[in-house]
């Protein structure tokens, strides 16, 4: 008889939610999971519950990986997968995905052109011999929606952050009177609590911290940006398929000896646009700027001033 956990892989509960924002719970092994979003092996360890990783948010080829807080997910350009969870915060989260989700979905559905449905009129236009990058390039609507994996990230960020905003109001309300009581009555019942107060406020300042370097580090690159355009890569994929059928139905009438620099001018008209990642700088600089304004808090409270010896 086989040992557990010997020769097999690891099967967990995850929370798949979908663009519409209908949920459903999946026992997925962890190479089903690879085969299903592409990504390494390694990746997906990160978000393990039982292993303490810093957080992170990683962009892979088909795929955004995060782990912030409660929320440990991975995000394709159709479904987001989360590992289950019973804590609160969690159940908020995906609570407020779901509403934002199916309130956008009716308007989404109605425009092709919009989010995670772009990729179905690429491949309508594709079956019709349409040069997929008219489509891609076309005048985008007004207020063009997010597409769905920057919806999700936005709310798997805000959840993390409303996280830590909350903890540091709960320990600012416990702080103040602490350090009162300290400074009217120096005694060792007194003296015992703030050393408590303050040992968590170290720990959850290295948390926000945390959040907020990989903010910042993100930032400073726009090719980690750029990876994390999983729509618009998708779209790229199906723009260079149909181009390389259509460069291959039209060589059968062209002559044999045409060249190979011709070919590459035809086909570098249907090539999609380079990335543009203004879109999602401005999401993550916001989430940013408030991750500062949470340490600017913790780091002006009096604690980390105060001497407990």
């Amino acid at each position: 008889m086989r040992r557990k956990g010997v020769g097999t892989t690891a099967v967990k509960s995850w929370m798949v939610v979908s663009e519409t924002g209908h949920s459903r719970l999946e026992d997925v092994g962890k190479h089903s999971i690879m085969r299903r979003t592409g990504l390494p092996a390694r990746d997906p360890r990160v978000l393990d519950p039982v292993l303490s990783y810093p957080s992170s948010i990683l962009g892979r080829e088909r795929a955004i990986v995060v782990n912030f807080e409660h929320v440990k997910a991975i995000i394709t350009a159709s479904e987001l997968l989360l590992i289950n969870s019973s804590n609160p915060f969690f159940l908020s989260f995906l609570q407020d995905l779901q509403t934002r989700l199916s309130n956008l979905n009716p308007s989404h559905m109605s425009n092709d052109m919009d989010g995670g449905h772009e990729e179905k009129t690429l491949a309508n236009d594709s079956r019709n011999g349409s040069p997929c990058a008219e489509t891609v390039t076309g005048t985008p609507a007004p207020n063009k929606p997010l597409p769905f994996e920057f919806k999700v990230l936005e709310e798997c960020i805000e959840s993390a952050c409303r996280c830590l905003e909350s903890e540091t109001s709960t320990l600012e309300v416990e702080a103040y009177p602490a350090l009162d009581e300290l400074t009217s009555q120096l005694s060792t019942l007194n003296l015992e609590r703030v050393r408590q107060i303050k040992s968590r406020l170290v720990e959850l300042s290295g948390r926000v911290q945390k959040v907020a370097d990989e903010l910042e580090h993100l930032l400073d690159d726009d090719n980690d940006m750029a990876e994390m355009y999983l729509t618009k890569k998708l779209n790229a994929r199906l723009c260079d398929q149909s181009s390389l059928k259509l460069e291959g139905y039209n060589s059968e009438f062209e002559d044999n000896d045409q060249s190979d620099e011709s070919n590459s001018e035809k086909y570098d008209k249907f090539l999609c646009p380079k990335l543009d990642v203004e879109e999602l700088e401005m999401l993550l600089e916001a989430y940013f700027a408030q991750t500062n304004g949470i340490l600017q808090r913790l780091s002006s409270g009096g604690l980390h001033q105060h001497s407990v010896g």
